[in-house]
């Protein structure tokens, strides 16, 4: 990841309407951003919602805004007026990607569906996420973040490990759509970049979490036994960070290598010969009595102690990192994973690094969250209206 104001990625030149708003779209183009595209985040007159969560120096670039918002320009426009519907069209012929996260009935009302939009420009990636997948009996219900973890059965996975239905304590959902968005419309790039063709992409909520999970637990119901879902390593009381004498630790082993390393650290080699223990396929059915045991031998040690037995034993292992603590862990110090951008609207803010290393294409960290409407005189310039054509959408939209 390079702090940078030239832009090196290897979405460099790929331009994205962007017309998301709260998490799961604006997630995704985020991505696109950081990789190099120009994001043009496209807004109503009111903004994005998430504009106003949290406190901030303008009172329009809250905290969550400004997590899936960098590396992005903002532009308003009405689509209920001519001149801004206009304006469209004309960012739509010069873009590559087209996204949102509206339902159908929705852009056919506005006339920015795909098959409206493609008589315009045949090779753009017209990409949205909504709910539920097309054609279905669900297809046009509205969703969040929280009725997908109830539905692909996240709440439940959380209740029969913790005793209590919750939801994850952040909207999971909505994160991963849009890493799934974002890349499908890599793909989909791709596809283009070889073949000239343009294409529609749609990215379910539900499908998408029910794939992502049941890649775990859909477990003995690849035989059809439809009552018997659930990976029991992944559910046993005991997959929880374990306890020692001063406070937790982190490890987990797989192979049968590892686990006999594994008993050994903590002096528990006997049940290197057990035969319930022995081989990877009879772990797997008394997975729960063998984490039972090395619970027990963990919590013999102090933390410390814990640390040197499992790095000496070549184990994967790591500390329980408290979120007030992250900003100061050491590592991530050393890694730079909180870099700070100074902003002309906000000041100092902190972001976090972008994670996927290129080595000849790098990702960029380009400028934070966009004032609302910030680059609507220069976009529209660009694209050939005239100065009264802008000040009238200004005018209309308020940030003339």
């Amino acid at each position: 990841m390079t702090k940078s104001s030239k832009n090196l990625g290897p979405l460099t030149g790929v331009r994205v309407l962007d017309f998301t708003i709260n998490v799961l779209g604006p997630v995704a183009t985020q991505i696109l951003g950081d990789m190099g595209a120009e994001v043009i985040k496209v807004e109503t007159p009111a903004g994005d919602p998430m504009r106003l969560i949290g406190t901030s120096k303008t009172g329009t670039l809250g905290p969550f805004f400004q997590t899936t918002n960098r590396n992005k320009k903002s532009i308003v426009l009405n689509l209920k007026r001519p001149e801004c519907k206009k304006a469209l069209i004309a960012l739509l012929k010069t873009s590559d990607v087209f996204v949102h996260n509206m339902r159908q009935a929705a852009t056919e009302r506005l006339g920015i569906d795909y098959q409206k939009l493609k008589l315009i420009n045949p090779s753009i990636i017209y990409a949205s996420a909504t709910g539920y997948r097309r054609g279905g009996a669900k297809d046009g219900r509205p969703a969040y973040d929280d009725v997908i973890q109830g539905e692909s059965g996240l709440v439940d996975l959380v209740d029969k490990t913790n005793g209590e239905a919750r939801f994850v304590p952040m909207p999971i959902s909505d994160k991963f759509c849009g890493h799934t968005l974002a890349s499908a419309i890599g793909m989909a790039l791709f596809h283009r970049e070889r073949t000239g063709q343009g294409q529609e992409i749609h990215v379910p909520m539900l499908e998408t979490m029910l794939s992502f999970n049941l890649t775990t637990h859909l477990w003995y119901g690849t035989q059809g036994k439809k009552d018997n879902l659930g990976y029991p390593r992944a559910l046993s009381p005991y997959r929880i960070p374990y306890k020692t004498k001063d406070g937790m630790v982190c490890v987990l082993a797989h192979t049968d290598d590892q686990w006999h390393r594994l008993l050994k650290a903590i002096g528990r080699e006997d049940l290197v010969q057990d035969c319930r223990f022995t081989h990877l396929s009879q772990r797997a059915e008394n997975i729960a009595t063998l984490q039972s045991y090395l619970a027990e031998g963990l919590a013999q040690f102090s933390t410390a102690e814990a640390f040197k037995l499992l790095d000496d034993a070549d184990l994967p292992n790591g500390p329980v990192v408290s979120l007030e603590d992250m900003m100061d862990d050491p590592y991530l110090e050393d890694t730079n994973f909180f870099p700070v951008i100074n902003d002309p609207n906000e000041g100092t803010l902190h972001t976090t690094a972008i994670p996927v290393e290129f080595s000849e294409t790098p990702g960029t960290l380009r400028n934070a969250a966009p004032p609302l409407g910030a680059d609507t005189e220069t976009l529209l310039s660009e694209v050939g209206l005239s100065r009264q054509e802008i000040d009238q959408i200004q005018t209309n939209s308020g940030t003339g």
